[in-house]
This record gives structure tokens, C-alpha cells and sequence, in this order.
């Protein structure tokens, strides 16, 4: 019986094997992406400086442009900082927006990060910048939209960005190649558990 069931399996292997082959021999060559990490789950963010940590294995420089989080001491900006020569972190915002309770300094914060993000959109040398929360401040309109979107759209060619924060617009997600919505099946907060030092921050 087992060897019924090993050769089954083999077959069926192959037969994929070949489905793989003859799929990505009608892939092209790639362009710098365009990815959004959105939605109510945990792991946008988490997601997107996973992918920093690849880019570094592999020697590329990186830009980091934070919106939202404002000053507070964080991981993630504790651990890139050892990379001086390869990420320029940059965090701009002054928290979240009920901490501020102030639009009109929420709306110049936010373009101002967009000016630093813009700096890093233009630099040829950059293998990805991360723009995280850029979703929260497009969601309160402190930033044009389609002007943000004409900005991306006019990166160099091989430069991949990845976009976090819930409720991305339907014009961001339109130009995107790669969109992902984490879902919250379970959250420990909701269980009365505060957000804890090296898993959420």
C-alpha cells in the first residue's frame, strides 16, 4: 500500500513540476514593485522591515520614511540604526492622531515626512524605501492622494516601495502590484493585553 501511495505522490510531483516549469518560463523579467500592507490584522509593518532585513542580505541600501509613530524609542529603529550605511530611517510623525488632537499640526507633519519621502523616491541608489502608515495619513486626507500616487508612479524603475497602514485608498490599491490585507482573526488587546516590547514595537 505504501508503495502505491510513494508512486501516486511521485507522479503527481512531476506533474506539477512540469505546470511550475511551463508557468514561469512565460514570466518576464521583473520592475521595481509597488506593494500596499493593509488591512485590520497585526503585521504590516512587521511584514515590511522583514523585507528590509532581506534587502540588507543582499547589500542593498534602504530608506525607511515613518508617518505616524512619532518619538517613541521602537525596535525596529534600534536595530536599523546599526546599519548606518545602508538605511536611512527617518521618523516624521508626532504620534497618532488622537494623541495630537490637532489637524492642522497632523496635515504639516505629514507633508513634511512627504517631502523626506520624496527625497528617497528620487535616490537612484535606494533598492527599497518603505513608507509606513503613509495609508494612515492618506485616510485623513492630510496628504493629496493622487498627488502621492503621481510621486510613486515617478520613482526610478527599479526601486520597490512598500506602503503600510489600514484603509488604503482605492487609487493607491490601483496602481499597486502587490496587495496584501492582513485580517485579525485574534488579537491579544482584546483580551486586555497592552502592546509588549520586541513583538509590537
Amino acid at each position: 500500500m505504501s508503495d502505491d501511495i510513494n508512486r501516486a505522490h511521485n507522479e503527481a510531483m512531476k506533474a506539477l513540476k512540469a505546470e511550475r516549469d511551463e508557468m514561469m518560463r512565460e514570466k518576464r523579467a521583473g520592475h521595481g514593485l509597488l506593494m500596499v500592507h493593509t488591512g485590520d490584522g497585526k503585521g504590516k509593518s512587521t511584514a515590511a522591515f522583514g523585507m528590509i532585513a532581506r534587502a540588507l542580505g543582499w547589500g542593498f541600501e534602504v530608506g525607511v520614511v515613518q508617518f505616524i509613530k512619532g518619538k517613541w524609542k521602537t525596535g525596529e529603529k534600534e536595530f536599523f540604526r546599526r546599519f548606518p550605511d545602508q538605511v536611512r530611517f527617518h521618523v516624521m510623525g508626532e504620534g497618532f492622531t488622537w494623541e495630537t488632537q490637532d489637524r492642522a499640526r497632523d496635515i504639516a507633519a505629514a507633508e513634511a515626512a512627504w517631502e523626506k519621502a520624496k527625497e528617497l523616491l528620487a535616490d537612484t541608489s535606494l533598492h527599497l524605501v518603505v513608507l509606513d502608515e503613509l495609508n494612515i495619513a492618506l485616510r485623513y486626507d492630510y496628504l493629496d492622494v493622487n498627488q502621492v500616487v503621481a510621486d510613486l508612479q515617478a520613482r526610478p524603475r527599479e526601486m520597490h516601495v512598500c506602503v503600510t497602514g489600514r484603509n488604503a485608498k482605492p487609487e493607491l490599491i490601483a496602481v499597486a502590484d502587490l496587495v496584501t490585507e492582513m485580517q485579525s482573526v485574534k488579537h491579544p488587546f482584546d483580551a486586555g493585553l497592552k502592546a509588549q516590547r520586541g513583538i509590537d514595537f
